[in-house]
């Protein structure tokens, strides 16, 4: 079922407005429908320069996205991770995380986890470092992975 999935990377400007479209679909049919929470998903963050858009596509659909995003210190930050629902349970996530890591390197990185997640995220590396708060409705927490020494 995975082994038909083609992972991508782009930037704002690589990327078409039909794949972009696409993209923006699947994280709000998730984050907003799904999730049942009505936040202005749309930050203007998708259109900086460096901010790189990795995804899992079954031809031109996305059934996964993240996306990498460079702070103002330089830290890496790993935002809107989602899997489409029927896609779920096959490891879709992970396999975001290890492009994304790849892609991150060395560098120091962050992350903000739905709370019910931080186990899956500590897998990689990441560490809670500050209380729980709200985005939107959802309670999450934040999370860094120290560059590696």
């Amino acid at each position: 079922m995975t082994a038909d999935l083609t992972l991508h990377t782009a930037t704002i400007d690589q990327l078409d407005a039909p794949t972009l479209y696409r993209l923006l679909r699947l994280r709000t049919d998730v984050f907003v429908v799904e999730q049942g929470d009505p936040y202005p998903e749309l930050d203007g963050r998708d259109l900086e320069p460096t901010a790189v858009h990795v995804w899992l596509a079954r031809g031109d659909e996305p059934v996964g996205y993240l996306r990498i995003l460079d702070d103002p210190d330089g830290t890496a930050r790993i935002g809107r991770v989602v899997v489409a629902a029927d896609a779920r349970g096959g490891g879709l996530s992970g396999r975001l995380m290890d492009a994304a890591l790849d892609r991150i390197g060395d560098r120091r990185s962050v992350l903000a986890a739905q709370s019910h997640l931080t186990n899956f995220y500590a897998r990689y590396g990441y560490e809670v470092t500050g209380p729980e708060f709200l985005d939107g409705s959802i309670p999450h927490l934040p999370m860094t992975r120290p560059a590696p020494r």
